[in-house]
């Protein structure tokens, strides 16, 4: 399998014997959501990841989702408040219990924000607000565009406007925190703006006092991303297209257009990207997919994702095993496709003080295509020439070793890339050899298989890869 598959955990599927039978059925990466749940949740799933790898020698990755912020209704008098077309209500910034007069609002600036004419959409764009006037200060008159039955701690997005709430909240940081702590290999931000936030991000995690850094996920589900998206994709270590909020904040008619092209710049850039968001809904309830689900993820493989994402599908639906069963049926099939393999992207920046290592690389992908090579192996130390030999997206299988388990559970999101731990100081040649007989008597290559070595030179230094090598297997 090359394209991967992220799994959402939560209390469909938190237990050892179901993570380790959705390990097997092919996840990949599991995704702790902390919009939901508390430390003792995610610390029990953590452990059993945690065992499932020591017990049965997989590298399965940790992606901790930061909540954001989220802009979110307050609590109502009653179970709901009931609008017409064109009635009016006010939206609040202190907290008090809504009815048809009057409703909270959790965003101290929203009244500052906001200016008259922009869109308020509340529960995942279901209802369509439109802004009168506001006081600047704490209160905001909107007017119901269409019948609107509004629910409490619903959630709401704001298309039309620039906020000022800060990339992470009080709630992030500590969420942060307790990540950092428990050694997850990703953490996605959400709403991201711009690469400032990213970059704001990254300072934290480099103050942490560990020598393993997580890779940050920018999700892209804001306009203002998309604006700026090429930045972000620099700035990030990788990208996921969070289709749902993305679908409320733009257009929907765009976003299958925004996914292609943002996938196509994370290949150019050598960045791995997930597609996220009701890939597989129905199998929330029903032991199969709809046909045009089996489609989406059908041409999101196609279009060169390096990830699938599956959300409430696996965290509280019914059929979580049965659901990374289908999706890896349906990955199997699209892989078969010789037109999704082999999109080399020419290294062009010479003052990239990587690029001599991207070039190396490139010819290794060139050569595998040429050669009809069975394998690469290459060997990584910081998971950097794996994330940029997969953006290549070589048909040759793709063998990442290295000494460290954290880089292994790292690069286990990238396509194709399949780890093997080692740490083997020998010289070059028979390093070479030794990985060659470990694959073989995994019954992973056989004698008169074609491969290629990468690695760099002195062999398992912190260096770049400067060596590439044509040879069989013995």
């Amino acid at each position: 399998m090359k394209t991967k598959i992220v799994a959402t955990i939560g209390p469909a599927s938190s237990s050892y014997e179901t993570l380790k039978t959705m390990a097997a059925s092919g996840m990949d990466v599991c995704r702790l959501n902390f919009s939901h749940g508390n430390y003792a949740d995610h610390q029990e799933v953590i452990s059993n990841i945690n065992r499932l790898n020591q017990e049965t020698g997989n590298f399965v990755a940790m992606l901790a989702d930061l909540q954001g912020p989220k802009i979110r209704l307050g609590d109502f008098e009653e179970e709901a408040v009931v609008l017409q077309a064109g009635e009016r209500i006010y939206f609040v910034c202190e907290e008090v219990l809504g009815n048809k007069r009057r409703i909270s609002i959790r965003y101290d600036s929203f009244a500052r924000d906001v200016k008259p004419g922009d869109q308020v959409l509340v529960d995942d764009g279901k209802i369509t607000l439109k802004v009168i006037e506001s006081d600047g200060i704490g209160s905001v008159l909107l007017e119901a565009q269409s019948y609107a039955r509004l629910l409490p701690r619903k959630g709401v997005n704001l298309p039309d406007t620039i906020i000022s709430l800060p990339s992470l909240t009080p709630k992030d940081l500590s969420d942060l925190q307790f990540m950092l702590d428990k050694s997850v290999q990703w953490i996605a931000l959400s709403f991201v703006r711009s690469a400032v936030d990213i970059n704001h991000l990254r300072k934290i995690i480099d103050a942490y006092p560990a020598k393993d850094k997580p890779g940050i996920i920018a999700k892209i589900e804001k306009p203002q991303a998309l604006e700026n998206i090429e930045a972000i994709i620099d700035a990030a270590d990788g990208i996921m297209i969070a289709r749902g909020d993305l679908g409320v904040e733009i257009p929907m008619e765009q976003v299958p257009m925004i996914q292609k092209k943002i996938t196509t710049l994370c290949q150019q850039k050598g960045k791995p990207v997930i597609v996220a968001t009701q890939m597989m809904e129905a199998m929330i309830t029903s032991t199969r997919p709809t046909r045009a689900e089996v489609s989406d993820v059908a041409n999101s493989v196609l279009d060169g994702a390096d990830a699938l994402m599956l959300s409430g599908e696996t965290s509280v639906g019914n059929y979580p095993i049965e659901t990374v069963q289908t999706m890896q049926q349906i990955i199997n099939q699209i892989e078969d496709y010789d037109g999704i393999y082999y999109r080399h992207t020419k290294p062009k920046n010479t003052d990239n003080p990587r690029f001599v290592s991207d070039s190396v690389l490139f010819a290794a992908s060139n050569m595998a295509q040429s050669t009809s090579a069975k394998a690469i192996i290459l060997v990584t130390h910081s998971g950097y020439s794996a994330a940029k030999l997969a953006a290549h997206r070589p048909k040759a299988k793709l063998f990442v070793f290295s000494g460290n388990d954290f880089i292994l559970k790292k690069v286990n999101l990238l396509w194709g890339a399949n780890g093997f731990y080692d740490n083997s100081l020998e010289d070059t040649d028979k390093l070479m050899e030794h990985l060659n007989e470990k694959l073989k008597n995994a019954g992973l290559l056989k004698s008169g298989d074609e491969i290629i070595h990468v690695l760099s030179t002195p062999v398992w230094s912190h260096g770049r890869s400067n060596t590439v090598r044509l040879g069989s297997v013995e």
